[in-house]
């Protein structure tokens, strides 16, 4: 027989986690999202105009790319950004903010990218978007429900 109590992986306790200072941290997302709904709004111009013109040329055929390319500049910019060395957008450092792991660590490009989905999949349907933000309001570490989901954590830059 074999003993599989030592095939298990450590359970960390909580205060083995690192300190991440979350204060103030849902006043600055919003600011950070006025930010960040600002470049995208000039990237997604910038994208828009680039397939109309592409449109022109191939009799119309780009035009059909322009919805996918919307979502995919949202997306791309979060995994780019938060994925990046900096950990945040542009947004989310104008505010002072970055987003770790729960454990500390810098998140890759594929989370950050699904936690902006989440994000505007909330932000679309208003009882989940107050569900998303009750999730921050009761918690002590001010974790969205999207960031639960994700496993990250807002925190002061």
């Amino acid at each position: 027989m074999t003993d599989t109590r030592s095939n298990r992986p450590p359970i960390v306790a909580m205060g083995d986690r690192p300190i991440q200072d979350v204060s103030g941290v849902l006043g600055s997302r919003i600011f950070a999202w006025i930010g960040d709904i600002i470049v995208l709004a000039i990237l997604g111009t910038l994208v828009w105009f680039a397939l109309a013109l592409l449109g022109i040329i191939t009799f119309g055929a780009t035009w059909l790319l322009i919805p996918i390319a919307t979502v995919a500049t949202a997306l791309g910019y979060a995994a780019i950004t938060i994925g990046g060395p900096r950990q945040a957008t542009w947004g989310m450092r104008m505010a002072g903010l970055r987003v770790e792991t729960v454990n500390g660590g810098r998140p890759d490009g594929l989370a950050a990218a699904v936690h902006a989905l989440l994000f505007y999949v909330a932000a679309g349907t208003v009882g989940l978007w107050l569900l998303d933000i009750l999730c921050g309001i009761v918690r002590s570490d001010r974790r969205l429900g999207h960031d639960i989901l994700t496993g990250l954590v807002v925190v002061r830059a």
